[in-house]
């Protein structure tokens, strides 16, 4: 839409113009005056008539092309989106007035880029009748409706015609029904035939009122291309037609230069029409017309092209639904849609259509050097001579029409350029070939001394030129030589006579190769020498926004003939005429010779014959940036030998400009430097031998040289396939969203990405690391980034290079010219994969003679590699290279290990065929590759700067890691002859997995175990190791679509695993099943005999995933040795791989795999010193112990669950469903070994993709964690060592004096008689009234309770004597013993006083009574367990929650009493143990004997060395529903020791830990891997628990803790109080203060509860949860997060006021002052006084608040606040969960209230999910705190209550820290129903 007419005053003529400047000045007399004004209204009235007898009356239907009579016109104007809106008026002068009459809708809007002026629905046409003549055919008959035209000639009647022309072809076609019109005469698509496969009606909808058309992808149905949007419009010089898109993802349209790849939809309009223009970004049109454009659905990779066959002048609008517009001025409308499903398949579907692109000649591979205006051939001498004297690798130099005389073509000056005619020996001489230029225009003018300038007197004798419309006249116009004629290349005359005249001069100047200009067609003159005439070609009703708007603006005039037709419908076919022409002169020429082109004007199909280069561009780091996406959209149009002119055409380069543009354009496949008329040399020699800029030049254009052979090849494959050579990155990594607008990097094929510097000053460039494999081309190693974007130091002398692992890169040693490097060796670069393969091709020919790929006459060759095997196979063997080329050298990327050998063997015929030889030693060169490298500036990298400096400095501009392992294999001196198969083998040896993990390995014991002992000096790399077959093979296998199952035999090779108290289990089962889309389980047993299986129950979906579209993984069994390979299809990624050395033998399995990456997080319990695991040869031991946590020490609870981070930065998780003693051994390979001493093997996958899903899905399949009691995420008090009630009753009095928030009360064994469970001791009788008055006052209290029951008492122990009747306590198994497994725990004997000087063991001995432990697996053992329970509460004292302790089982003796266990020993000290603590004391050590019997709930009996890592797991669901049915509330329960859904009753503390600094970091750890484990409620003793607590450290501990889910200060006995009174004043306002920011926040933490509890999502998360794509996160465990949107900063180290914190990449609110902090995706120093933690606030999301209080009964009542952090964007998002707090299962009975909110820039919303809370229960809204409000003064805010009813706020807006304040509390509105609160400055 315009609103300013466009005026032709610019092209009025000179003689009107003086005429118009001699009226003004005459003077009239009065009576001239009014008879001049009334002949002006007379005029005005004439004038308005005539324009109303043309169009008819506003919203008249006009009766010009139809036979209806004029009728009132009412447009149906509905309530059309603004984005879907299409343009009505898209001419100048739009009026509400103006757009009526064309019968359209008028709505202005604030936005002039929307249409003010759109189509109404009852615009268009209507289908008569449709026929389908075959099922491939549709045909049908339109008419147009009645409705005003837009300007005028609407064709009343048209036919459609569409067919399916091939399965991914579609074309249909709307023409005059009557009357032929001009159609695009295309050389190629004329002759296509079609090859339908799909009836046309499963591709294609018509809806007949109005016509519209619908087109589907018929393999899904998702619709791609839908019309039905706007009316068609089909005048005689005004055709419309626009179409919904599936997505914004369109590329393509041209030519113009588009600034970004990725279109801009925001209502964008881009003109296609030829023109003569330089391309300096705006939207004008170019050289070439282009209406084609791809567009990508979706993350799928599918994606369709549209191509409309028409060449007048049109324009196209890109609008936000997504859709485009066409308007079009002339032609018919003629459409094609390809389809494709991935980007490459559509460009090839196309360059069927149009034609694939012509292989160039291999020298013009080469480097070319131009210049318009060298002056005389001496001066172009002298530039080669400096560029070979300098070793440039140099192939081409050209002249331009300076060489020619008076710029004539078919001439040259035989005064400056004398010697041309030898001037292409002297280049042939060394290798160099020459090129000239030819323009079309011809002069009309002799040549010097009045000669004949026979060109153009034969041309005119042809008739040969463009003629007026007389059809006879040679049209005149002007261009370089003067008064010219433009050739008709559409004629045969023509034709003839180029052909001729190029054949003449090509016998005068010898030249290899062709270079046309100015064929859009360029005339400096306005459309001729005489000017147009005004008709309605030249001046049409509209005119698309072309450049000048006018027509004929330095072309043609639209009305000149030619002879396809009118200049006005064939303009834009210009070049590609000329190009047709020059071909067949080239042909004519050079016979055989393959020739090159190059034409600056282009349409679709002119890559078959034809090089573009991307015209007149300027010297400055715009157009360096602008010529990749132009150079991958002339890749969409098939013209893939393509390239901008290096260094600038116009303007001179900076030193640093031409130096870049010198890196990116060895890149370019067409890499010529050219510039302009009047400006410096700016060849690389004129900058200097040995400067940076011909240095730098010289190492790219070799290494270009070497990899020729490779982009020779990709110009093979889009020849004969259509594949893009330089090629975007999403249409190799379509699935990465990342990708899609990437367009400052770009792809040689699938395998080369070129990342080039196009800023000034910059060294650091922030580029793309797709999901890949990649190698550094010239360092050779391994980028350990992918997926993200990374910060890439390239100096001024560097460009990033990288190899794709899976590329296999054929070579040739490089020289000056490809003459000479063509006879030099070859070679091959191969890059491994993450799968160890790679592919890749070769085509060789002799690079010049015509058609070698359709007669044969070349080599092709088929590379791979797999598993160390490259086979080089020939497939096509039709040419002999006459230099005798052999490959001299392999290069091998990716080699894990060195090679034990090489071996090359010949395949076919021959002397040599078969004979494998081996490598000498001398011929293969390993390379170990350093761990990481670190892209830092010299000046940093050589400052003498302490380590760590440099390395902190490392994190500022850090740009790529490398990753430790892949390294690289130099094979030399092959003499592998070219064209002969060939096979190359590097044996590697095996990976080391261990096959003695257990001390005093030596040679015989290892090679007894059938495995292979070589000694190495890394540290922890196995000596004895696995040989590749050890394991099992596949006996039988049976598949079905939910999975499969196997039938696996032992490999006998080697005899037995080598334990002979374990015997080997010969005969295995496999059984594989795909659960879920995201799940699946393998499972590997006995299938003979009745072995352990865990009976802990998952939930597993009750029908599993037959889809294989719909998972995300798929599996494959490999056999000899068996393997299973999980693999994630998205990225190909192997998330499972097993290793050699499985075995299954009785007592003893192992399990190896390959890991995904580096980075492994899980597995527990222990303490880890980082959350990511050191693969480093690691070996963490599991099984359930009393042992507080300490470095490889197996703790409390056993977890054999980790989650792993794969490169592409998705995420898996990985379950072993087994519950005997284990271990699991990393090793950087990297990969990870399971070893356990029984049961079987039962994994369960979960496939994410993101770290949250991962954990969301394991909890699914574990159970959801617990709902606490919202008390419960109050603060708590505990320690072990209080003397009696009186120290409890002082400190709770003194807690609530200094006013410090505190929820729970805890006791500890301490008020228990002699630590005997449920008897009080006589000094705490009064806890029961102390509990109860603490109750009443809103406090909680919890009881401690040990599994162990004393037996040796003399009075009366219910506990005991219940269940003793009751059989509730573990014995021996009745064929050894009826008698109970006696341990001792804490119970004292009766009547004795302990001497606690004593040491521990003879404590033990004298005065431990003798302790049974309750079987928790029997129901009978809870119903025993509940009833004790139920007796203490109602007789003894009330509690609200229970803690659980000491249910590893510990033990104090080892076993039970007397140390002799009975039974089998081995079961005690298995065949194998595993590094457990005190593992030499075995597994009875502190715990029960493992022979003890237990029994599950179903009367099976198991051995206690099966189950013992299930104690505390069967301890905590009887606990937990004992609480519930006791207390009728939901309470909680903590539990020491944990299983897998221990997390679905009960929470965790983390243990004994120490009072040191060091827990404070390590509590994070174990915090977050307890999230991964899916417990959530999780803490660590604040201020340690063991020794004595420092003040500093127990402040920190206590900010820190405040932050825990489970927050508990607790310390042990025999140490100083530490809790928040204990110190001082100051410790107690500090600890206060934080505290009140918990209990502030707390509504925010339950909410995170409830989503655990419902959705399985963390609580405690890493920041790589939210910012995965964010490398730096995967390391940072000293910072962690609240769900998504608080961040926890804590100090951790002594003496620290200040933090070096990682602000990830959003934007974050310092809480403390609701600033913005202004910095993100950095690590930054955060002060931190002794009073205060770091915490933020993401923006983008709503927190709920409530005011603290002393404990949540009284913070509960209080109004809910919400803070507002708002986004960039101005948007945030949020929830809130509320219920009563202790309800039992009020989610599972829906008795909560549920809300979302939601922000935008001035308003807030709420909406209530669900509301089904007790209205006691209820909350009002409080205040309102929006952060990042901005700084322009909010004036009022309004809040709209559900009833609609509004109430104004009072605000406080504070500019500095741009916080609103809004305080809605004496509103009374409720937080269940819904608001809206708005604010306005």
């Amino acid at each position: 839409m315009r609103f300013a007419d466009a005026s032709r005053e610019d092209m009025m003529g000179a003689s009107a113009k003086k005429d118009c400047k001699k009226m003004a000045k005459k003077h009239f007399s009065g009576l001239e005056v009014i008879l001049m004004v009334m002949f002006a209204l007379m005029s005005v009235a004439a004038i308005t008539l005539i324009v109303l007898f043309a169009i008819g009356e506003p919203g008249k239907i006009v009766s010009g092309n139809t036979t209806e009579p004029s009728l009132p016109f009412v447009p149906q104007c509905p309530n059309i989106p603004q984005a879907e809106r299409v343009d009505c008026f898209p001419d100048a002068g739009a009026s509400k007035l103006a757009c009526e009459k064309r019968g359209c809708c008028w709505a202005p809007l604030d936005d002039i880029n929307v249409p003010w002026c759109f189509f109404p629905k009852n615009h268009g046409y209507t289908v008569e009748s449709v026929e389908q003549p075959n099922p491939y055919v549709m045909n049908a008959k339109l008419k147009r409706m009645a409705s005003p035209s837009l300007f005028g000639d609407d064709i009343p009647e048209l036919s459609f015609h569409a067919e399916m022309q091939t399965n991914n072809r579609l074309r249909f076609k709307i023409y005059d029904a009557h009357k032929q019109r001009f159609e695009v005469p295309h050389e190629h698509v004329s002759t296509l035939k079609s090859e339908p496969s799909s009836p046309v009606d499963h591709t294609l909808e018509l809806s007949q009122k109005p016509f519209g058309l619908t087109v589907r992808r018929k393999e899904n149905n998702k619709v791609v291309f839908d019309t039905t949007m706007a009316p068609l419009v089909f005048a005689d010089q005004y055709l419309q037609l626009s179409a919904k898109l599936p997505s914004h993802n369109i590329y393509g349209l041209g030519e113009h230069v588009h600034q970004q790849y990725r279109h801009d939809t925001n209502w964008k309009t881009w003109p296609i029409f030829t023109r003569d223009a330089f391309p300096n970004g705006g939207t004008h049109n170019l050289y070439g017309h282009y209406p084609f454009f791809l567009c990508l659905e979706d993350e799928s990779g599918k994606s369709f092209g549209v191509f409309l066959m028409n060449s007048n002048a049109m324009e196209v609008t890109l609008q936000p639904t997504p859709a485009v517009t066409y308007r079009t001025i002339g032609g018919i409308l003629d459409f094609y849609i390809l389809f494709g499903d991935t980007p490459e398949q559509v460009v090839q579907e196309f360059l069927e259509l149009i034609g694939r692109p012509v292989i160039p000649p291999y020298w013009s591979l080469g480097f070319q050097l131009s210049r318009w205006d060298y002056g005389n051939l001496s001066e172009v001498k002298t530039t080669v001579e400096r560029n070979r004297a300098v070793s440039l690798p140099y192939d081409i130099q050209y002249t331009d029409i300076d060489y020619m005389e008076d710029k004539k073509d078919f001439t040259y000056d035989k005064v400056k350029f004398s010697e041309l005619p030898q001037f292409a020996d002297y280049l042939h001489e060394k290798g160099q070939r020459y090129i000239l230029i030819l323009d079309p225009a011809v002069a009309t003018s002799k040549l010097v001394g009045n000669a004949p300038y026979g060109s153009y007197d034969r041309g005119t004798e042809k008739n040969a030129w463009v003629t007026e419309p007389d059809g006879k006249t040679p049209l005149l116009g002007e261009v370089w030589p003067g008064e010219t004629v433009f050739p008709d290349y559409t004629s045969q005359n023509c034709i003839d006579w180029w052909v001729d005249e190029y054949e003449r001069f090509s016998r005068e100047i010898k030249h290899d190769a062709l270079w046309i200009d100015m064929n859009e067609v360029a005339n400096f003159k306005q459309g001729s020498n005489k000017g147009c005439a005004d008709n309605k070609l030249n001046y049409p009703p509209f005119t698309p926004r072309i450049l000048d708007e006018v027509m004929y603006s330095k072309t043609l005039c639209m009305d000149a003939k030619q002879a396809w037709g009118n200049h006005y419908d064939v303009h834009s076919l210009y070049g590609y005429s000329m190009v047709l022409a020059t071909e067949k002169a080239l042909e004519k020429v050079f016979g055989e010779n393959r020739t090159l082109m190059l034409t600056r004007s282009s349409f679709p199909g002119v890559g078959k014959y034809s090089g573009h280069w991307l015209g007149d561009n300027g010297a400055n780091w715009n157009d360096i940036k602008w010529a990749i996406p132009g150079m991958l959209e002339f890749g969409l149009f098939g013209v893939p030998y393509i390239g901008a002119d290096i260094c600038g055409f116009f303007d001179e380069p900076s030193e640093e400009l031409c130096r870049r543009w010198m890196q990116v354009g060895a890149f370019y496949p067409f890499s010529r430097n050219h510039n302009a008329q009047g400006y410096k040399p700016q060849d690389p020699a004129w900058y200097g031998n040995g400067s940076a800029l011909v240095e730098t030049s010289k190492h790219y254009l070799r290494i270009r040289y070497t990899l020729l052979p490779y982009l020779y090849t990709l110009f093979y494959k889009a020849h004969t396939t259509g594949e893009t050579v330089v090629r975007p990155v999403m249409h190799e990594f379509y699935s990465d969203s990342a990708t899609w607008n990437v367009d400052r990097q770009f792809l040689w094929g699938k395998h080369l990405l070129i990342t080039p510097v196009l800023d000034p000053g910059v060294e650091n460039v922030r580029a793309y690391v797709p999901d890949a494999a990649w190698y550094n081309y010239e360092t050779m190693e391994q980028l350990a980034d992918r997926k993200m974007h990374v910060n890439m130091y390239l100096p001024g002398d560097k460009l990033g290079l990288h190899i794709r692992g899976g590329a296999i890169l054929p070579t040739q040693e490089p020289e000056v010219t490809t003459t000479d490097s063509r006879r030099n060796p070859m070679g091959l670069i191969v890059a491994l994969d993450d799968n160890n393969k790679a592919a890749g091709e070769l085509f060789w020919d002799d690079g010049d003679s015509r058609d070698t790929v359709e007669r044969g006459n070349h080599i092709h060759y088929t590379f791979s590699v797999d598993d160390g095997v490259l086979t080089m196979n020939v497939t096509k063997a039709g040419y002999k290279d006459p230099n005798n080329l052999k490959f001299e050298k392999i290069t091998v990327l990716g080699v894990p290990t060195p090679p034990l050998n090489v071996s090359v063997t010949p395949i076919g015929t021959g002397s040599r065929y078969g004979s494998t030889r081996m490598l000498a030693n001398t011929s293969i060169q390993y390379d170990a590759l350093k761990k990481t490298l670190l892209f830092l500036p010299p000046c940093i990298l050589h400052a003498n700067l302490p380590r760590q400096h440099k390395l902190r400095m490392h994190r500022m501009v850090t740009v790529v890691t490398v990753a430790s392992i892949p390294s690289v294999l130099f094979l030399t001196g092959l003499s592998l002859t070219l064209g002969e198969t060939q096979v190359v083998q590097w044996e590697l040896e095996p990976l080391r997995f261990n096959c003695h993990p257990e001390e005093n390995a030596d040679a015989t014991k290892c090679q007894n175990r059938g495995c292979i002992w070589t000694p190495s000096s890394t540290e922890g790399v196995p000596w004895c190791f696995y040989p590749k077959d050890f394991g099992y093979n596949i006996d039988k296998r049976a598949e079905t679509n939910s999975g499969m199952t196997l039938d696996i035999t032992r490999n006998k090779k080697y005899g037995s695993s080598g334990r002979p108290q374990s015997p080997d289990v010969d005969t295995l089962r496999v059984e594989i099943r795909y659960h879920s889309g995201n799940m699946m389980q393998f499972k590997i047993w006995d299938p003979a005999t009745d072995r352990y299986e865990v009976p802990v129950p998952l939930s597993v979906p009750t029908t599993p995933e037959t889809d294989d579209s719909k998972r995300l993984y798929k599996v494959i069994v490999n056999d000899k040795p068996f393997s299973i390979q999980v693999i994630r299809k998205t990225t190909g990624t192997k998330i499972w791989e097993t290793g050699p050395g499985f075995t299954f033998s009785d007592m003893f399995i192992q399990i190896s795999t390959l890991l995904s990456s580096e980075y492994v997080y899980g597995f527990g319990e222990t303490e880890h010193r980082t959350y990511r695991h050191d693969l480093n040869y690691h070996t963490w031991g599991m099984f359930s112990k009393d042992q507080p946590p300490g470095y490889k020490m197996n703790c409390y609870g056993v977890h054999p669950f980790y989650m792993g981070l794969e490169t592409s930065a998705d995420a898996h998780g990985v379950l072993l469903l087994n519950s005997n003693a284990m271990d699991v051994t990393f090793q950087p390979t990297p990969a990870l070994t399971y070893r356990t001493v029984g049961g079987i093997l039962d994994f369960y996958m979960v496939l994410g993709p993101t770290p949250e899903l991962v954990v969301q899905e394991y909890t699914a399949l574990i159970g959801r964690p617990v709902l606490p009691a919202y008390w419960s995420l109050g603060f708590q008090l505990c320690r072990y060592g209080y003397s009696n009630d009186t120290e409890i009753a002082d400190l709770y009095r003194d807690m609530r004096a200094a006013g410090i928030p505190y929820d729970v009360q805890y006791a500890d064994i301490d008020y228990m008689d002699r630590q005997l469970n449920f008897v009080l001791d006589p000094e705490f009788k009064n806890l029961p009234a102390l509990v109860d008055t603490m109750r009443g006052e809103g406090m909680r209290f919890i009881f401690i309770l040990d599994p162990a029951i004393s037996g040796n008492e003399t009075r009366p122990y219910p506990a005991f004597e219940r269940g003793l009747q009751a059989d509730v306590f573990i014995k021996w198994p009745k064929t050894i013993s009826d008698d109970i497994v006696w341990g001792k725990v804490w119970p004292d004997f009766p009547n004795v006083t302990v001497n606690e000087s004593l040491d521990w063991d003879t404590q033990v001995e004298r005065y431990r009574s003798y302790t049974a432990f309750p079987d928790f697996f029997r129901e009978t053992t809870a119903a025993w367990w509940q009833q004790e329970i139920k007796d203490f509460y109602e007789g003894t004292m009330k509690f609200d929650g229970l803690w659980i302790d000491m249910n590893e089982p510990a033990s104090f003796v080892h076993g039970t009493v007397g140390g002799k266990c009975l039974g089998n020993p081995l079961l005690e000290n298995p065949p194998y143990m595993p590094p457990l603590e005190s593992k030499h004391l075995g597994l009875n050590h502190k715990t029960l004997c493992m022979n003890s019997e237990q029994i599950l709930s179903d009367g099976k009996k198991v051995r206690h060395y099966d189950v013992h890592n299930l104690y505390g797991w069967s301890h905590t669901k009887p606990t937990y529903d004992a609480l519930l049915n006791v207390t009728g509330k939901r309470g909680i329960v903590v539990t020491r020791s944990t299983y897998p859904s221990s997390g679905k009753w009960a929470g965790h503390w983390l243990g004994d830990n120490n009072a040191s600094w060091d827990q404070l970091y390590k509590s994070i750890i174990g915090m977050m891997e307890f999230s991964l484990f899916g417990i959530p409620y999780t803490g660590a003793d604040i201020c340690g628990f063991f020794n004595k607590a420092d003040y500093e450290m127990c402040l920190r501990w206590m900010q820190l803790g405040a932050f825990y889910p489970y927050s508990r200060n607790h310390n042990g006995k025999g140490n100083m109080r530490q809790d928040p009174v204990a110190w001082n004043s100051t410790f107690a306002e500090a600890s206060r203060d934080v505290l009140n920011i918990r209990y502030t926040l707390l509504p925010y933490l339950y909410t995170l509860m409830y989503e655990a509890h419902t959705k399985g999502s963390t609580v405690v998360r890493p920041l790589l949860h939210e910012f995965v794509n964010d490398k730096a996160t995967w390391d940072i465990h000293k910072q962690f997060l609240w769900g998504p949107a608080l961040m926890i900063t804590p100090v951790l180290d002594m003496g620290a006021r200040s933090v070096d914190g990682y602000v990830p990449d959003a934007r974050w609110y310092d809480y403390h002052s609701a600033k913005y902090v202004g910095v993100r995706g950095k690590t930054v120093p955060m002060p931190t006084p002794l009073d205060q933690i770091n915490l933020h606030i993401r923006g983008g999301y709503i927190v709920p608040w409530q005011k603290a209080e002393n404990n949540t009964f009284y913070s509960r009542k209080n109004p809910l606040g919400l803070i507002v952090a708002l986004s960039d964007s101005g948007h945030a998002q949020g929830s809130f969960f509320w219920d009563d707090g202790e309800g039992i299962d009020t989610v599972e009975r829906g008795q909560y209230l549920l809300t979302s909110f939601a922000a935008e820039p001035s308003n807030l919303t709420s909406q209530v999910i669900v509301n089904k809370l007790a209205p006691a229960d209820g909350l009002i809204l409080g205040v309102v705190k929006v952060w990042g409000a901005g700084n322009v003064k909010i004036a009022s805010a309004t809040l709209t209550d559900s009833a609609g009813k509004q109430h104004q706020l009072i605000l406080q807006h504070n500019l500095d820290t741009q916080e609103l304040t809004l305080d809605v509390t004496s509103k009374a509105i409720s937080v269940g129903t819904p608001f809206t609160i708005t604010w306005s400055t």
